[in-house]
Formats: structure tokens, C-alpha cells, sequence
């Protein structure tokens, strides 16, 4: 098994991270970083900081050079960060010492690092939005069509009372159209960039040193957090947190969609993937599973990304090494739980005829809508109590509870027992998340 499933192709299918992969390799950083530097260079020459014709002929560099990342390797592994080799490795490709001497002026390996991170996190957080709005737009139409179909709620994974398979798509879907309506602040108050100098004071960065990074966050489209951010994470831990929320959403999902799909369950089907190897009947849960690992993998992570978020002093190497360790694999995690997530939402049908079928049996589902109509002729305690009591007569006669309860109290109303009419504000949930859908 390869050190990563995300690097690993006989993995690949099992947890495919989509277009976000690209964004987590070394070529995608430094190509990020190239990008940083260029802009850099550009903005600096513009407010005379360095030679105009320098800034432009840097940040035209920059888009055509691509360094290999091998080839900077050992450098990486002397100094702790990719940038020294980087920008020597530029340097000597640009054949033009008059103007390569300005590449990285008055920047921090940390502020190019950062910055190029945070072109990466936007990207991600966009091919996240677009998954995100492609499976609810999925759910929102099953919640529609399937408002009022009954099934089973589950309660500790036993049936409790009526619901709708609808209401039941919801309730998967509404915490995924809040995450959703959370991006445009978490962008605000995260995707920034990163420009301070060596220790954060920005003192080679000179008089216009505020200017610069102001200036360079719109040229590249970043938010201007207006100090330094060195060792003050909360802007990755946000992002970071908001990706583990979205994972752990869809764990969720996959974990009522594996009980749902349950031998003698089987209310839904996931479609035509997880053949067994010895056993030709069986349908295994394979995405859905996939999604709950990667839920797990995450809440693990989460945790050391915070501690790892306790920089000391001005810059802390260790915390900063682990922090390039875990959170790539959140991000890939949380990708690779969209990609499954959005092929289940299209995929999964209900059974409808097994999730009416589960409502039968002895009718004990229907023993807490028993218990409130007794109360009406009765104490409460003792509604509580006599629907217990009918509740066993049902089991020792192998009967079911309408026949046993209708017997004992005639004057009950049947309608009592009929799951459409005790399935709550069930459709209408299902019907507001999917209107809400509608008007994104």
C-alpha cells in the first residue's frame, strides 16, 4: 500500500479526489509560489520599490518558467523550506542577472509559502462549492419527490416513528446548504495575503511596505489581512475546519446510507458497485464506507492541525512541518468524500415498497402516536404505561399493535396507525430544503 491512498493509483478509484488533487502536488506549489514571486516583483516595480522594467520581466518569468521539483530537493532538505532553491533555480533560468538580482525582494520564505498556499486554498474552496451545489441539487430532488413516502426513523438504529424518506434526504442535505452559505465569509476572513518579512515586522519591505501587500492582494485576487499572519493559523484552521465539517456531514450520510442498505434492510439501493469476491448476492456499501473513513481520517487530522497551530515565537518550523503534513490529506479527504457523495446523491434509489414493508411487522412503530391518542381518555402516565403493556400483548400474540390496541379501545381513531398521517412536519421539511435549493 502506497503511503498516502491519494498518491496511490491502485487506490485512486477508492478515494478519488477529482480536480482538487491537482492542486495538493509539488508542481502545483510551485507553480503557486512562481506565481507569488511574479506578482511580487510586478507590484514592487509599479511603486518604484525595484526597477519597473525588472517587475515586468520577472513576472513575465514567472509565468513561463517551470522549475522541476527534484531538482531542488536537496536544497529543501538543507534549509526546511523549497523557497531558497526556488528562487536560484529561477534566477539561473531567467539568463538575465540585471533583473533576476530583484526576484523574492524583501520577502520571507513563510510569505511566499503562505501566499502560494492560500492561491491553492481558494481553488479548492471553489471546486468544494461546485460538488457541494451538484449534490444538493440531487437531494433537493429526491426530498421533492419523496416528501411524503414513509419509512422508518431510526433512533439508535432502531425504529422509533414514521418519517419520509424526503425529510430523511434533508436533514442530510440541510447542514450542506448551511456549510454552503458560510463560504462567502470564511473566504473574507481566511484567503489571505501573506507579505511581512523575515519576523514579521516587514522591515526590508521599506517604507511602502503596507502598500505593497495591499497592492499585491489584488493582483492576485487575496483578501489583505493588514498585518502579519506568520504564526497566527486561525485563517487555515477555518478552512481547515470548514472541509472537516463538509467531511464529516457526508460520514453521516454514508453511515445511515450502510444501515440503509443493510441485508433484510435493503430500504435503498446505491447502484451497481460493491461485488464481493466469494459472495455473487452481495451489494457492499463501498462508498458510503469510503466516505466514513475519510470522516474518521479527518477528525484525527483536525486535531493535530490544531495543536500544530502553536506556533512559538515568530516562526516555528516543527509546527509549520506538520502543519504541510496534514493538511493536504484534510483537503484530499474532504474531496475525495464529495466525489463519492456526489455519485451516491445521483445514484441512490429508495425501495419504496421495502421502506412500507418496514413499517409493518408488529406495528410497534406506531406505539408512541398510541400512547399520545390514549392520553386523551387517560393520565398520561397511564397512556405510557397501558401502550407498554400493549406493546408485549402484541409480541406474545404474534399480532400487530392497531389490531391488539383497536381491540381494547374501539373508540380509538384508525388513523391513528396510518404512517402517513403520523410523519409530523416530515414533508414539510423535505419541502423546504428542497425550495431552499431552489433559490440558490
Amino acid at each position: 500500500m502506497a503511503a498516502s491512498v491519494f498518491d496511490s493509483p491502485l487506490f485512486a478509484k477508492l478515494f478519488p479526489t477529482g480536480e482538487m488533487g491537482r492542486l495538493f502536488t509539488d508542481t502545483a506549489a510551485l507553480r503557486a509560489m512562481l506565481l507569488v514571486e511574479g506578482a511580487l516583483a510586478k507590484v514592487q516595480g509599479k511603486l518604484g520599490v525595484i526597477p519597473e522594467d525588472s517587475g515586468a520581466a520577472i513576472h513575465r518569468a514567472s509565468l513561463e518558467i517551470a522549475i522541476d521539483p527534484g531538482a531542488i530537493a536537496t536544497s529543501t532538505g538543507q534549509n526546511g523550506v523549497p523557497v531558497p532553491g526556488l528562487v536560484d533555480a529561477f534566477r539561473k533560468e531567467m539568463e538575465a542577472p540585471e533583473h533576476s538580482a530583484y526576484v523574492h525582494w524583501g520577502a520571507t520564505s513563510q510569505d511566499i509559502i503562505d501566499t502560494a498556499l492560500m492561491l491553492r486554498l481558494r481553488q479548492a474552496l471553489l471546486l468544494a462549492e461546485a460538488d457541494i451545489k451538484t449534490i444538493l441539487k440531487a437531494l433537493a430532488e429526491h426530498a421533492a419527490k419523496y416528501a411524503d413516502q414513509p419509512m422508518p426513523a431510526r433512533t439508535y438504529s432502531q425504529h422509533a416513528t414514521p418519517t419520509s424518506w424526503g425529510a430523511v434526504v434533508a436533514a442530510w442535505g440541510m447542514p450542506l446548504l448551511d456549510a454552503l452559505n458560510e463560504l462567502e465569509q470564511l473566504r473574507a476572513s481566511s484567503i489571505w495575503v501573506s507579505l511581512s518579512g523575515a519576523a514579521g515586522t516587514s522591515s526590508a519591505l521599506g517604507t511602502q511596505a503596507n502598500q505593497t501587500r495591499a497592492d499585491l492582494a489584488a493582483a492576485l485576487g487575496l483578501n489583505n489581512p493588514m498585518r502579519s499572519w506568520h504564526t497566527d493559523r486561525t485563517p487555515i484552521l477555518r478552512i481547515a475546519d470548514w472541509m472537516s465539517r463538509v467531511t464529516t456531514i457526508l460520514g453521516a450520510m454514508g453511515q445511515s446510507l450502510i444501515g440503509l442498505s443493510a441485508s433484510g434492510i435493503q430500504e435503498v439501493s446505491l447502484g451497481g458497485s460493491g461485488a464481493s469476491s466469494t459472495m455473487p448476492q452481495k451489494q457492499n456499501p463501498v462508498a458510503p464506507s469510503a466516505i466514513v473513513a475519510l470522516s474518521s481520517q479527518v477528525a484525527g487530522l483536525r486535531s493535530c492541525l490544531h495543536t500544530a497551530a502553536t506556533h512559538q515565537h515568530q516562526r516555528d518550523g516543527a509546527a509549520w512541518f506538520t502543519e504541510w503534513m496534514v493538511l493536504p490529506q484534510i483537503m484530499l479527504s474532504g474531496a475525495a468524500a464529495l466525489e463519492h457523495a456526489k455519485t451516491l446523491a445521483a445514484q441512490v434509489t429508495p425501495q419504496t415498497q421495502q421502506m412500507e414493508t418496514a413499517l409493518g411487522g408488529h406495528g410497534l412503530i406506531h406505539a408512541e402516536a398510541l400512547s399520545f391518542a390514549l392520553a386523551e381518555i387517560m393520565p398520561r402516565p397511564d397512556a405510557q404505561a397501558m401502550t407498554k403493556n400493549l406493546c408485549r400483548d402484541t409480541i406474545s400474540a404474534d399480532s400487530d399493535l392497531p389490531t391488539v390496541a383497536l381491540a381494547a379501545y374501539p373508540a380509538l381513531d384508525p388513523a391513528t396507525f396510518h404512517p402517513s398521517d403520523q410523519m409530523g412536519q416530515a414533508p414539510e421539511q423535505a419541502r423546504a430544503f428542497a425550495a431552499a435549493v431552489k433559490a440558490l
